[in-house]
């Protein structure tokens, strides 16, 4: 069981366990115990929903005293399990299979323009391919040599091929190649699966040889795609 929020939470959240153990086998009880005098019986499967019910309430509102937001909440609780995920064993693909569109919080803006560089970028590509681009598209951003922000620096011109006057080519958001593209940019955005590091900047086709490579270091090769560091 994955817990968040602080040590009251959980502590909620175990007292939920216990609670629930004892409701679903509050029928194990002796049917032929009797009550002692005339005193009636407390509907005990009632009282304990009530109990059930206010705890959870108490843990919905520590956890939203946490991260503020229930799409904060959200996208705290996609790391956390992702990140849980894939240290005891899940592979890439799996966690691309579990947080694909229809899963989770929507992208933001920054987040939307890497998804739609993978989707035009390299659909065609492995996960871990699709994972790299994105990576690039980050590390360009922090590393103060690029636009700041992954939209900008997706749009700089001359930059991605794809990109036409500062706008975005029709994306077919209904997709199987859309779907995949976003659970890579929730991925990597979040740091749960390791790829390429910080300082790699650059990458090209292997199909075309830019001059600028040569003056480059070539790091790895990624399906059709070759990436480089200064």
């Amino acid at each position: 069981m994955l817990m968040l929020g602080t040590g009251t939470a959980a502590a909620q959240t175990a007292q939920m366990a216990k609670i629930s153990y004892s409701l679903n086998n509050a029928g194990a009880v002796n049917a032929s115990a009797r009550p002692l005098g005339n005193q009636a019986q407390v509907p005990m499967v009632a009282a304990v929903q009530r109990v059930v019910a206010s705890t959870s309430d108490m843990f919905s509102n520590a956890v939203g005293a946490v991260f503020g937001t229930q799409k904060q909440s959200e996208s705290a609780r996609i790391i956390r399990e992702a990140s849980w995920l894939h240290t005891n064993g899940w592979p890439l693909y799996a966690l691309v299979d579990r947080y694909s569109a229809s899963a989770g919080p929507e992208l933001n803006e920054q987040e939307n323009c890497i998804a739609v560089a993978i989707y035009h970028e390299a659909r065609g590509e492995s996960l871990e391919g699709q994972l790299a681009v994105a990576r690039v598209i980050m590390n360009r951003a922090a590393s103060g040599k690029y636009p700041p922000t992954w939209c900008d620096t997706v749009k700089q011109p001359w930059q991605f091929s794809f990109v036409r006057n500062y706008q975005f080519p029709y994306t077919d958001t209904n997709s199987a190649s859309w779907r995949k593209a976003v659970a890579i940019t929730r991925l990597a955005t979040s740091s749960v699966v390791p790829s390429l590091t910080d300082d790699v900047l650059w990458y090209h086709a292997d199909y075309v040889a830019p001059s600028w490579g040569r003056r480059l270091t070539r790091v790895e090769k990624i399906g059709t795609h070759i990436f480089y560091r200064a």
